[in-house]
């Protein structure tokens, strides 16, 4: 499980090296070059997305005792790809001659204050995107505490069936115990029965005996 988890990891450092690189390039090009690059980096930010989902999926896989370590580097992943997302979006926003054009137009009087607008509200995007991100990790943090009750549950499952199959067995063993102290206590009492009954006979035959010797006298 971890060694796929290890592969993802390769997949999102070397995806992540090329993003960072691919981005220092943007502010560099222009025209239809720009218009490429900047939807190549999107689709890569988007296939890194993926990365941390099918890490994310892996994690939830790990044995709850071994997982921690793992949470922490996939966190540190996820500041890592919201780092690169803030830096192409300045990147985008701060260089882009086609996005300044379009919104500033040719008065160049309101330049700093429409950048400064633009600015205002990439940054209440970002703190949208980081609320989204605190209630998906909330989400994914209370999944993992469900997932480790129901595995509690399951092993406390587990335990109370194993208990009660031994109490099942040792039920058995006492009955099987009872019965055979049931018969061993009836053979006494009849052994006591036929003790008596010879005892009875045998006294019996000697009063007889002792009655007949003496009349014959």
């Amino acid at each position: 499980m971890s060694s796929d988890f290890e592969t993802y990891e390769q997949d999102f450092s070397t995806l992540t090296a090329e993003i960072t690189n691919k981005i220092g390039k943007v502010p560099k090009l222009g025209g239809e070059e720009k218009k490429q690059m900047v939807l190549n980096v999107e689709k890569q930010l988007e296939e890194a997305r993926e990365l941390l989902e099918q890490m994310d999926l892996e994690v939830r896989e790990i044995p709850v005792q071994s997982r921690g370590m793992y949470n922490s580097r996939l966190k540190s992943y996820k500041q890592e790809l919201d780092k690169l997302e803030k830096d192409f979006k300045r990147s985008r926003i701060a260089y882009s001659d086609e996005v300044r054009n379009e919104l500033l137009g040719d008065d160049g009087n309101s330049s700093e204050s429409q950048r400064a607008h633009l600015l205002d509200n990439t940054e209440r995007l970002e703190r949208s995107s980081r609320r989204l991100e605190a209630g998906y990790q909330i989400a994914v943090e209370t999944e993992q505490v469900g997932q480790e009750i129901l595995e509690n549950l399951h092993l406390d499952r587990e335990k109370i069936q194993r208990s009660r199959d031994r109490l099942r067995e040792t039920d058995a063993n006492l009955g099987k115990s009872s019965r055979i102290l049931t018969g061993m206590l009836r053979r006494i009492i009849q052994n006591r029965v036929l003790m008596f009954v010879l005892g009875a006979i045998i006294l019996f035959t000697i009063v007889l005996a002792i009655y007949f010797s003496v009349r014959g006298h």
